[in-house]
């Protein structure tokens, strides 16, 4: 099945993309997302007009990603959650948890959607997540989880 990718797809492509995937994966779980739209001729003019909107974002967020970068690998980010005695968590630190800690320390804000976090964070203490801010900028953010 050809498909239109309307938002990032992680291994699949980026919004604008012409892409090939199996049936069942395009019908059943990007076209009901609203992740992608079938592919027509008349489709792939949208497609152009979003990748010529993602260019023109990308060059004038290029620069402002590198700041957002700089604020946001200045100062380690504090995360308040429940916790035990012995110091593991109820549940783990949600990316969008992190994604608000990053809003209300830095100021700006970040969607919950570009937070990697490599493994589950499900003790207290400093870790490490990155954000993905822009296709050739991420940042590395110092993390501390603490007990709230």
């Amino acid at each position: 099945m050809k498909i239109i990718l309307t938002q990032e797809v992680s291994g699949l492509g980026a919004p604008g993309d012409v892409v090939e995937v199996k049936d069942g994966y395009g019908r059943n779980y990007l076209l009901p997302r609203g992740e992608a739209i079938r592919w027509t001729r008349g489709a792939e003019r949208t497609a152009e007009s979003i990748r010529k909107a993602r260019a023109s974002r990308a060059v004038r967020d290029a620069e402002h990603a590198g700041e957002i970068k700089a604020k946001l690998e200045a100062t380690p980010v504090q995360v308040k959650v429940r916790a035990g005695d012995s110091g593991r968590l109820f549940g783990a630190v949600t990316a969008s948890d992190i994604a608000e800690a990053l809003a209300a320390t830095s100021g700006e804000s970040v969607d919950k959607r570009t937070v990697v976090i490599g493994n589950p964070i499900k003790s207290l203490g400093n870790h490490e997540v990155s954000v993905k801010l822009h296709d050739e900028v991420s940042a590395t953010v110092a993390l501390n989880v603490i007990p709230a």
